[in-house]
């Protein structure tokens, strides 16, 4: 069993980001600039965010929080987001989710510029996506294709099992793995919690991927000897016996998996750290290639 380190590769990845930055400002050209909208004071909203904004600082990047209190208007959101669209020197910007539930979050995401859509989950971003053309690819669902492609895991005519259909990880991740490209070519399958015959689906997975968003749901007997499994789960449970300390959890009950794989992502330390690198290439991207998705 191979363990897929993706704290080390998402290392590796921002110190390559950061020596283009350096080659860009040894140009003399600006940085790139990456805005984050926060809403609230949640607790792990505001840890992702100074995560992104740590990561940003390290490769050289410029970095705003645009912060509103959790009763912001709709109305008041807009004129946000619309003045973040109007900044020629903010290269992306993403809107921490969740947003409270008063305001309409499939409103938000349409009123972002779909060039500035560094979290790829703009309508534009997510059909050019499926139609294989230059496009923001949803940040996890690339992390995703990322690890796979550092680790040298052979996916051409490979079946893969997707577990979970959301628009975050499972569809996006489904339409990356089945693209003619390496990672890819793969014939995807891609389930939820109340697909019939589930585990015999998993069970045939040369790759499988869990996102339903349920800790330690994959359990050793729905996994094939030999498969790849990548776990994009995280939720957040307290710890026993320690009040007001979590911890995170995988959809995968990795001690009882991991034996049976030839690679396996942990939890933390493997898909979420690659999360953050996918914004910043996305970022990297809209700086240097502007007229990519024009």
């Amino acid at each position: 069993m191979k363990l897929i380190d993706g704290k080390k590769i998402a290392a590796d990845l921002l110190g390559e980001i950061a020596r283009e930055v350096n080659l860009l400002t040894a140009q003399g050209k600006r940085p790139p600039h990456l805005a984050t909208v926060l809403v609230g004071h949640d607790e792990a909203s505001e840890t992702y965010v100074a995560n992104k904004v740590r990561a940003c600082h390290n490769c050289g990047f410029d970095a705003t929080v645009v912060r509103h209190d959790v009763d912001v208007t709709q109305d008041e959101l807009l004129a946000t987001i619309d003045r973040l669209n109007r900044d020629e020197s903010i290269d992306g910007f993403i809107v921490q989710l969740p947003l409270p539930d008063h305001i309409d979050e499939q409103r938000i995401i349409e009123a972002i510029d779909y060039r500035k859509d560094v979290d790829g989950f703009h309508p534009i971003n997510v059909g050019r996506l499926a139609l294989g053309l230059p496009c923001f690819p949803t940040a996890t669902p690339q992390g995703i294709a990322t690890l796979l492609d550092r680790c040298h895991i052979s996916t051409e005519g490979k079946h893969c099992v997707v577990l979970g259909n959301d628009h975050i990880v499972g569809r996006p991740t489904a339409e990356l793995l089945m693209r003619k490209a390496f990672p890819g070519n793969c014939a995807v399958t891609v389930c939820n919690g109340d697909t019939p015959h589930l585990e015999d689906l998993t069970r045939r997975a040369d790759i499988l991927i869990a996102a339903i968003g349920i800790p330690h749901f994959v359990k050793a007997h729905m996994v094939k000897d030999g498969a790849v499994v990548i776990d994009a789960g995280t939720t957040r449970l307290p710890v026993p016996g320690e009040p007001g300390h979590y911890r995170l959890h995988g959809d995968v009950d990795f001690d009882a998996v991991a034996p049976k794989c030839a690679c396996i992502t942990p939890v933390p330390g493997g898909v979420g750290p690659m999360t953050v690198v996918s914004l910043l290439k996305n970022t990297l991207l809209a700086a240097t290639r502007p007229a990519l998705l024009s």
